[in-house]
């Protein structure tokens, strides 16, 4: 008797944001734009601060995260850079102790250029951290929506 197939850890987060492809895909890899959203739940959340963001194959980031009086590390490497279509790099919480995940974010231009759907598949996460990171990619494209209209927090 075969065991039965595990459960896909796999979290994924889909989004359509009224702005180009080419500006949306900006805004994962000019850290300017990323300190405004990556890793930001809320408007009164302080801004993250990104250490590095080397976005090619084999660069490395570093993201600093403050959350309810806590600060949160985070460090990865890019896999796949495909300008303006896909970002693929791996996640790790440095204070966390589980293994590393994968982040892949496509990026599909729909009808005009005035439309961007944004897919974000977060792999390989351990099933008591999977509804905490949808949450946590849901609020950070709460944030990135705005970031995209201009909008200050």
């Amino acid at each position: 008797m075969s065991k039965p197939a595990a459960m896909p850890e796999v979290v994924e987060v889909k989004r359509t944001f009224t702005a180009p492809r080419e500006k949306v895909f900006e805004a994962w890899r000019n850290p300017q734009m990323m300190a405004k959203w990556f890793g930001r739940g809320t408007p009164g959340q302080p801004l993250t601060e990104i250490q590095v963001a080397d976005v090619r194959v084999g660069g490395k980031y570093q993201v600093v995260v403050r959350y309810q009086d806590k600060v949160y590390h985070m460090v990865g490497a890019y896999r796949e850079v495909k300008p303006p279509e896909r970002l693929a790099f791996t996640w790790h919480w440095e204070e966390a102790d589980f293994r590393d995940s994968l982040v892949t974010v496509d990026f599909r231009e729909l009808g005009s250029s005035s439309f961007t759907e944004v897919t974000l598949r977060h792999s390989l996460l351990p099933e008591n951290q999977r509804e905490d990171h949808r949450q946590g990619w849901t609020m950070c494209f709460e944030m990135l929506e705005g970031t995209l209209r201009g909008e200050e927090f």
